[in-house]
């Protein structure tokens, strides 16, 4: 495994005289040896988790990256003391707002006694703070 194929000398390995390539799954090959022994290279030796990995699908990248741009904006716009910070539940909801119609849901608004019965402002937030999604 190699961060990228510089590290591991890929470039040496398919000229390796009599060396032998058997693909065993895609992004995974063994290289057999002359002398006998073998090796198995994941992601032709690129980032493996990248190549061998399903990874983080768009959707939630979209979401990880919607919250860290709020969470920038919030910063700088607030000019908040160097510190370590919460991302404010109203932008966790924002966030979340903002990606429901790509899953087909429609959001309902709250009415008002709706809201008094739960205990949350009619415009969220909508869980507590010490709430954690």
């Amino acid at each position: 495994i190699g961060h990228f194929d510089n590290e591991i000398q890929v470039d040496k390995l398919k000229r390796y005289p009599g060396i032998k390539r058997v693909n065993i799954k895609p992004q995974v090959d063994q290289y057999f040896f002359p002398e006998g022994h073998s090796i198995i290279l994941l992601a032709d030796g690129r980032l493996v988790n990248l190549g061998c990995a399903t990874g983080h699908p768009s959707f939630v990248m979209s979401n990880s990256f919607s919250n860290q741009t709020l969470a920038q904006i919030e910063l700088w716009s607030k000019k908040h003391e160097t510190a370590v910070y919460r991302l404010p539940k109203e932008l966790d909801e924002e966030v979340a707002r903002l990606h429901l119609e790509q899953i087909g849901v429609k959001l309902t608004k709250l009415t008002q006694k709706q809201a008094d019965y739960l205990g949350v402002p009619l415009e969220g937030p909508y869980k507590a703070e010490h709430y954690r999604y």
